[in-house]
């Protein structure tokens, strides 16, 4: 553990009222716990601005962290999605016949409809095509 050093501040009380409020809210046991994490703080600060990023080192690390909690859930419900979507291309292999032909064509009308559309799929377009193509 580190040596602590005591040192003296003074400080208006509008500032030391504010400092009581801001030590709670930041579950902060003393003011000297608050102060030094504030230091801290407006340390990185600082020294972000100086090294040109623009965020605060703290701010970064807790932005990296929700993004990594995000794409684990859009892992998750992707990799569901492709199990369910599998299920469906079998059952629906095992009860269609389509020649390969039929089926490249209608992989080159996808990619090119999907691209068109930016992904946002309709099924009653895709059923009114379906039923004017047979």
């Amino acid at each position: 553990m580190e040596k602590i050093q005591r040192s003296t501040i003074w400080l208006s009380p509008n500032i030391m009222n504010s400092l009581d409020d801001m030590k709670s809210k930041a579950n902060c046991k003393s003011r000297s716990e608050f102060i030094e994490q504030a230091i801290k703080f407006y340390s990185e600060y600082n020294d972000s601005m100086n090294k040109g990023q623009y965020l605060p080192l703290s701010i970064s690390s807790a932005m990296n962290g929700m993004i990594k909690v995000s794409e684990d859930r859009i892992s998750k419900r992707l990799f569901k999605n492709t199990v369910e979507l599998s299920m469906i291309m079998n059952v629906l292999s095992a009860t269609v016949d389509i020649d390969n032909d039929t089926l490249k064509k209608l992989r080159v009308k996808c990619i090119r409809e999907i691209n068109g559309i930016n992904g946002k799929l309709d099924f009653e377009e895709i059923n009114r095509y379906q039923k004017s193509w047979c």
